[in-house]
């Protein structure tokens, strides 16, 4: 583990210790440790389509608006190798918030992502990405349950 010191001016360090207390940190080091992980992660994901990542990306949409409600679930189907889940909740009589649960190849992702996010009608879209390495491990999970036999799975390791 490396030390290094960081200077702040007394309103810097205010708004900080404030964010350390409503995030509950026990720590400054901690939390620099966060912030520093999220921007590197933001950093990789923003200047590389190359590896794999996990996330979500959720919308808002009218599923009164014509067709668009069987347009969403035609290009979910079309992309099913990067989806993992769909969760829909009905926020009124009209409106309805999707979160969809993704896997794969970063640059998959984004396109996937803006695709739905550009169609007429959604609003308030967004995408959140992890990058992951992913492992085939071999292994038994013996501890939660001593009948199963050692089986293939994917593990998925975020990066930093």
């Amino acid at each position: 583990m490396q030390r290094f010191t960081v200077s702040l001016d007394d309103d810097l360090a205010e708004l900080f210790d404030q964010y350390l207390h409503r995030f509950s940190y026990n720590n400054r080091s901690e939390a620099i440790r966060d912030l520093m992980r999220k921007r590197l992660e933001t950093d990789e994901l923003d200047h590389s389509s190359d590896g794999h990542s996990i996330g979500t990306i959720t919308y808002v949409f009218n599923h009164k608006e014509r067709e668009l409600a069987t347009r969403l679930a035609r290009i979910q189907h079309q992309n099913h190798d990067l989806l993992i889940s769909t969760l829909q909740v009905h926020l009124d009589h009209d409106n309805c918030l999707e979160t969809l649960v993704i896997r794969g190849p970063t640059g998959a992702l984004r396109a996937f992502s803006e695709t739905l996010i550009a169609k007429p009608g959604i609003r308030h879209g967004q995408i959140y990405l992890l990058p992951v390495v992913f492992e085939v491990a071999s292994h038994n999970h013996s501890s939660l349950s001593a009948s199963r036999e050692p089986h293939q799975h994917v593990h998925a390791h975020p990066t930093t």
